[in-house]
Order: structure tokens, then C-alpha cells, then sequence
């Protein structure tokens, strides 16, 4: 079977996660795919195929003989999808020979434009798909996983020789938490490779550094006909305080390693406000300023208007894999061999996000990211081509061979 075929079958299950559930997996539409995932694998001969408490799948193909010595390799994948736009009921369509012009999708009057995505035009000859525009395609990630599960079946019926090849189907990724409950250790990978979105070819193993921070002030409510002198306007603070912070600095201006301050919500009123930053920046060192930078505009605020309080909560969610992935270049250098193996451009792409391979680099599992074939995710313009999955289920077997000629 080729990984498309399989990624039409996962994309009709629903599996969006959905922030602040209290539950994990956060919703319990993602365990619908981890059900057919696992007796996929086990059909498939993997007998230890297995959903854990937690809603991950974990399995292991055992290396061939002769190659128990090869470093046991991890592919990794999440099984959610974005709850930013709709997963629900939806209908892949393939536009076999695509003429590398604009598609129109046959719902909500949603049009795939060129001018837009101009990657379009270097599809051209290859069978596109797409959703049909009123939903999201589920390519980020459920490609990852079909691609891994076909590389998975390539080897059992080819009998090649590999290395331990080590499976993990994770959840609730898109909402932060696909490492949570992710069992490192039980795990068994020396590395490993997250698949999860871009062109085929793409390798990622820098990232930002990324931290929350949220300002809570509390000013000096009074009946606004007696306020002269004595209100203090919490919401006049909230804007005195992000006035404060390099206009330049923020997502839309900012591109590749460049940094950033993001505002991102706001509510309150009067006597109480609130606001949520996300801080952004590659490198550790200018990370950090940020963060001072933060609590200096915090204090001048506090200083500036005494009978106010002015609180800010900074805190670190995720580090630049960069630094976990340089002592073990090898990974970078066996994925841009694979793909020149494979007839495909290598591109370095710096990630401006975080990526579940971030936090388990930090926790001893060193894990870059290849791309699966995939564009346009979280909205009714996701595509990818049967063409790109194919070449990365190659890119994933030439990675495994390298690493098998590698013992030791």
C-alpha cells in the first residue's frame, strides 16, 4: 500500500485536540485513530503494537539480524489535529496531473490561488490533494503517520536490513502537550525524527526559544464624574505597558531568527486587566534579555503609578533544539544524504514554533524534523501530493539504512 492511500483512510477520523479539557489526551476523538492505528501495526506483523494510558501508540519493529547493533531510531508523529479550523467529516479529493494552476475547492467558494501559494506551480504533473474547503485536510500530521507506517511495511516485506525501528503516534501535539506523557525511557530510541508537515526534503533542528507572560494589573476604580486625580485605569495601563515594548519586535514584522513579542489576548476593564504574551527568539542569550526587558517595563509601570499593583508571571515552555542536535550533527547529515539518495533537495528550514521534537531533545532523545510533503496546514488550503509522500517514505528508508551500515 502507498502512504497516500492510508492518509485518505486517517483523514476521515476526527481528531482535533482542544485546549483546556483537563483530559489526556484532551479529546477523546483522537484514541478513534489510535484504535485502527494499533491493529494496523499488529496486522502488519508488529506484535507489540500497543495504546498506552496516556493515548499514545507505541510499537517496535525489531532490527534484522546482524544489525542489533545499529542505533535504535525513533519516527515520530501526532495524531491530532488543529482546532483552529475544522477536521470534522473531511472529504480528501485528488486532482490527478495537476497543471500547477489555481483549484478551485467545491465548497464555501474557496479557491487554491497561485498568487497566494505561489509552491503551487512546482507541483505541476502531480496528483494533488485537497480538501474540499470546508475543512482543514489533516496532512499536519496524519501524512507523518502514514508515511511512517508505510516505510514500517516496506522493510517487513523487503527484508532489508535495519536497525531497531522504534514507533510513536502521539496526541494532543497541536495544543502543546504531545510530549507531556511521552515515556522516554520506555521508548528505547538512541534518536530519533519527528515527521510532522513541510515540503519533502525539509529538515528542521532549530527552533525558538519560547516562554509565556502574562501581566495582571490591578488600578483604582471610582465613579468616572469623580475620578480626577484618583482613577487609575487598568486598561490605559495594559496599553501604556505594550506601548512600551519595540514596535518592530512583534510577528508581523519579524521573520527566519528574529524574534519577538506577541500579544496575543487581552481582557478586563477598569478596576482589573489582563494580558497574555507569548516571547519568542532563536537566540538563548537575546531570550533572556527579552524576558528582562519584560520585567523592566513592569517596574517602571509599578513606579509610574503606585496605586496600582502591576504583576507579571513569566514562564519557559520550550528551548532551541539547536542546542541538543549539535553534538549529533550525524542526524542532520544521514537526512541530507537521504534525500540527495533519493532525488530530492535538502533544505535546512529554521522553525518559527516549537516542535514536539524541542522538548524531547531537552529530555534526552535528540529529534529534528523532516518534512512530510505537506503545505497550507490548519485551514480549508492544507494539500500535499502523492508524489512528496512517497518521496519521504524513501527519505525515512534510506535514513533507517544509513543508520544500519552504521553499527555501534
Amino acid at each position: 500500500m502507498r502512504a497516500y492511500e492510508r492518509f485518505l483512510n486517517y483523514v476521515k477520523i476526527s481528531t482535533a485536540s482542544e485546549e483546556g479539557t483537563g483530559q489526556t489526551p484532551t479529546t477523546a476523538r483522537q484514541l478513534d485513530l489510535a484504535r485502527l492505528l494499533v491493529d494496523e501495526l499488529q496486522a502488519l506483523g508488529i506484535a507489540d503494537a500497543r495504546l498506552d494510558a496516556y493515548g499514545y501508540v507505541y510499537a517496535t519493529l525489531p532490527a534484522t539480524p546482524g544489525c542489533e547493533d545499529a542505533p535504535a531510531i525513533g519516527w515520530i508523529a501526532h495524531m491530532d489535529t488543529s482546532p483552529a479550523f475544522s477536521g470534522e467529516n473531511v472529504n480528501p479529493i485528488l486532482h490527478p496531473d495537476y497543471d500547477g494552476g489555481d483549484v478551485a475547492l467545491p465548497k464555501e467558494g474557496r479557491v487554491l490561488r497561485t498568487e497566494e501559494f505561489p509552491f503551487l506551480k512546482e507541483l505541476r504533473g502531480r496528483t494533488l490533494i485537497t480538501a474540499d474547503g470546508s475543512t482543514l485536510l489533516g496532512a499536519d500530521d496524519k501524512a507523518g503517520i502514514a508515511e511512517i507506517v508505510t516505510a514500517c511495511e516496506r522493510l517487513l516485506q523487503s527484508g532489508a536490513p535495519h536497525g531497531t525501528f522504534k514507533i510513536a503516534f502521539t496526541p494532543d501535539e497541536e495544543v502543546g502537550a504531545g510530549t507531556a506523557h511521552f515515556d522516554v525511557e520506555g521508548f528505547g530510541a538512541r534518536y530519533a525524527y519527528t515527521v510532522d508537515g513541510g515540503a519533502e526534503g525539509g529538515i528542521s533542528y532549530e527552533n525558538f526559544n519560547a516562554a509565556s507572560a502574562v501581566f495582571e494589573v490591578t488600578g483604582v476604580s471610582v465613579h468616572p464624574g469623580a475620578a480626577k486625580d484618583t482613577m487609575v485605569n487598568a486598561l490605559k495601563l495594559c496599553c501604556e505597558i505594550d506601548g512600551m515594548l519595540p514596535a518592530a519586535e512583534t510577528p508581523e514584522h519579524t521573520e527566519g531568527r528574529e524574534g519577538f513579542f506577541h500579544l496575543c489576548g487581552m481582557s478586563g476593564g477598569v478596576a482589573s486587566a489582563q494580558m497574555v504574551y507569548i516571547v519568542r527568539d532563536h537566540d538563548r542569550a537575546k531570550f533572556e534579555q527579552r524576558k528582562q526587558t519584560l520585567e523592566h517595563v513592569r517596574r517602571a509601570v509599578a513606579e509610574k503609578y503606585p496605586a496600582a499593583c502591576v504583576k507579571l508571571t513569566v514562564r519557559d515552555s520550550y528551548y532551541n533544539m539547536l542546542e541538543q542536535i549539535e553534538p549529533c550533527m550525524h542526524l542532520i547529515d544521514n537526512a541530507k544524504r537521504a534525500c540527495e539518495q533519493a532525488g530530492v533537495p535538502w533544505e535546512i528550514e529554521v522553525t518559527r514554533g516549537g516542535t514536539d521534537g524541542a522538548q524531547l531533545s531537552y529530555r534526552g532523545l535528540p529529534c529534528p524534523n523532516l518534512g512530510t510533503g505537506g503545505y497550507s496546514c490548519h485551514g480549508p488550503y492544507e494539500c500535499i501530493t502523492v508524489e512528496g509522500m512517497d518521496k519521504a517514505v524513501e527519505i525515512i528508508l534510506n535514513i533507517t539504512a544509513l543508520y544500519a551500515d552504521a553499527r555501534g
